[in-house]
């Protein structure tokens, strides 16, 4: 397991933060308030379940800011982890979290609708292992009032992962997967 989550803190660090990909990962980075969770189950249930208990931790440890939940033996096939996806954002509703918690996405298959594979700006999500970040909607709320034209943010990433092209995102994730600590 702690093979999984080095490899997710360098793509954290050396893709996502060193090319500010999200400019609100160093801050919390450096306060030690992102928690990294492996669901190390095959079964569905067994990780949705897993998924809860992170949206408690979040709930009642407030140093921690927001949770990394990785899926170590599910959702490899992209088809899959979406499906996934949908399930978990229904049951975070079912559960009373909307509005509370928000899931982003990270695979290291990731294609935007209507993208070509191949788009280097699919890098903005893609990540070592299928993932979804916990993100307290009142945390982001906050960050996004306090940065200037946040709206911004995803053309820039595209802008950003294209002019970087494919062969260099595409090392940058492969350096982070193939490590082996």
């Amino acid at each position: 397991m702690s093979v999984i989550i080095k490899q997710t803190q360098c793509w954290l660090d050396n893709v996502i933060i060193k090319h500010n990909i999200c400019p609100f990962a160093k801050k919390e980075r450096d306060k030690g308030s992102i928690h990294f969770c492996v669901a190390e189950h095959s079964d569905l249930a067994q990780i949705l379940e897993n998924l809860i208990v992170e949206c408690e931790r979040l709930e009642t440890q407030t140093d921690i800011e927001t949770t990394l939940f990785i899926l170590s033996q599910y959702g490899q096939h992209f088809d899959d982890y979406l499906d996934f996806l949908d399930i978990a954002n229904k049951l975070l509703v079912e559960q009373g979290y909307e509005g509370v918690f928000q899931l982003a996405s990270f695979h290291p298959d990731y294609c935007f609708e209507h993208s070509d594979e191949n788009d280097p700006a699919n890098y903005t999500n893609r990540s070592p292992y299928p993932m979804v970040h916990l993100i307290r909607e009142k945390s982001l709320e906050k960050a996004l009032l306090n940065y200037p034209e946040p709206e911004l943010i995803p053309e820039r990433n595209i802008r950003y992962c294209r002019d970087l092209g494919l062969v260099t995102m595409q090392k940058m994730l492969s350096d982070c997967q193939g490590t082996k600590f």
